[in-house]
């Protein structure tokens, strides 16, 4: 629901473009246009029903978030169903994500960095030797640049050419004219070299297809934890993980001591407002502070919490204080579903988002969510189970954030509604069995 209307309830349905009753079914890969279709992702031929893929190369660049456990849990996914798993990418991934000690699936390391650099041409022949050992039926790369130098790889190669998916994780970042050409010129190679692009958002697709690409569908990101391998939650376990979780726990330890209170307030019953992420610009905790000092008023007044880390949490924490904001910020948290049952409310205040595994969380946590319009945030929460703002205003987001902790009826219908469509969120065995039926698709 719009903050304009925030009384709004209507079905929860399922989220678009996620089917949820495709458990080991390939049905959910595809978009809302595709949910009667067969159960087939789009992109997927009739005859593919028969295709066996035996073995598939994950390609992944640097990563400080969730692509890399993502590509976890699809390689633990692939080798529980014998199918032979490698995961090709810097020595820094393999340890961040836990790719390198993952049970059945081999790590090979190929350094290259985030940005394009003079070493990429050796990159790009490490990358053509690995795959050529490696002899994969399909390379699986995430992110565009990953996907870039794999096509480039891959372009000089010999023999017998695997098939090439890419999922596009992220949008174009900040920083300039520059960036923004450098973010262009991946989008044309990706689109033009590779099978099929997966996209974690219905904006990403349409930016694939106006580049070029032939057949583009949506990827899925579940939260970890929901139904799968037992390794492929991998450090951290759930989408605390994702937000810069760990055992490091902010004042007073868990969720609901962490205020002195009990669930959905704080001391004096105050009541909690959360929010959950690795502290970067396009999370958009700046705008959340903003908001927090509109609600100083209410009586009680709201207590924000704020878990993570990031290269911004100096500069966040000396906003909050000249902005007067009783804020707490908790670092790394491995407790984040203890959090969110504290929480009277869950913001996500971010710039842009694909599917974030700690949404999906507090969706089926069944907590009032107060988020962004943005990327693929509306495809997960649907019209009913958040009050959705745009990005970056401050006014908009704390009358959100005070309508909910206002009207008692409002936060009872999100609740539910969150509920809703939380159940409805798809697994990891999900996204693995959807993976899978594209690479078989590519293949046939």
């Amino acid at each position: 629901m719009s903050a304009g209307s925030a009384g709004s309830a209507g079905s929860a349905g399922k989220p678009r473009g996620m089917s949820a009753g495709s458990a080991g079914s390939a049905g959910s890969a595809g978009s809302a246009g595709s949910a009667g279709s067969a159960g087939k992702p789009r992109g997927m031929s009739a005859g593919s029903a028969g295709v066996r893929v035996r073995r598939v190369a994950f390609v992944v660049g640097t990563t400080a978030g969730g692509t890399g456990r993502h590509v976890r849990m699809l390689a633990a996914g692939c080798a529980a169903r014998g199918i032979a798993a490698e995961v090709l990418g810097p020595s820094s991934a393999g340890a961040a994500a836990g790719l390198a000690s993952l049970p059945g699936v081999a790590f090979i390391p190929v350094e290259f960095g985030g940005r394009p650099r003079p070493r990429d041409a050796a990159a790009v022949l490490r990358l053509r030797r690995a795959v050529r050992s490696a002899g994969p039926d399909v390379v699986h790369a995430h992110g565009l640049r990953a996907g870039a130098l794999t096509i480039l790889a891959l372009a000089g190669a010999r023999g017998r050419r695997p098939g090439v998916v890419v999922t596009v994780h992220n949008a174009p970042p900040g920083g300039g004219r520059a960036a923004a050409l450098v973010y262009r010129a991946l989008e044309r190679v990706v689109a033009r070299g590779a099978g099929l692009v997966l996209c974690v958002s219905g904006d990403l697709e349409e930016r694939m297809r106006a580049a070029g690409a032939r057949r583009v569908t949506r990827a899925i990101v579940p939260a970890p934890g929901t139904g799968g391998p037992a390794a492929a939650s991998g450090p951290g376990g759930s989408a605390a993980s994702a937000s810069g979780g760990s055992a490091a726990s902010g004042p007073g330890g868990s969720a609901a001591s962490a205020s002195g209170g009990s669930a959905a307030s704080g001391p004096g019953g105050r009541p909690l407002v959360l929010a959950v992420g690795r502290l970067t610009g396009q999370k958009g905790f700046g705008t959340l502070l903003q908001a927090a000092a509109g609600w100083r008023d209410m009586v009680p007044q709201p207590l924000l919490l704020i878990a993570g880390d990031g290269p911004l949490a100096a500069r966040l924490r000396a906003e909050a204080a000249a902005l007067g904001v009783d804020a707490e910020f908790l670092g790394h948290r491995d407790d984040v579903p203890a959090l969110l049952a504290a929480a009277a409310v869950f913001v996500l205040p971010s710039r842009w988002e694909g599917q974030p595994l700690v949404l999906q969380e507090a969706l089926r946590a069944g907590v009032p969510v107060v988020a962004t319009r943005t990327g693929g945030i509306p495809a997960l929460t649907g019209d009913d189970a958040a009050v959705l703002v745009p990005p970056g205003d401050p006014g908009r987001l704390a009358s959100a954030v005070r309508a909910v902790l206002g009207d008692p009826a409002l936060a009872a219908r999100l609740r539910a509604a969150a509920r809703r469509r939380g159940a409805g969120l798809p697994s990891e065995d999900d996204a693995v069995a959807a993976a899978l039926a594209c690479y078989a698709g590519l293949l046939a």
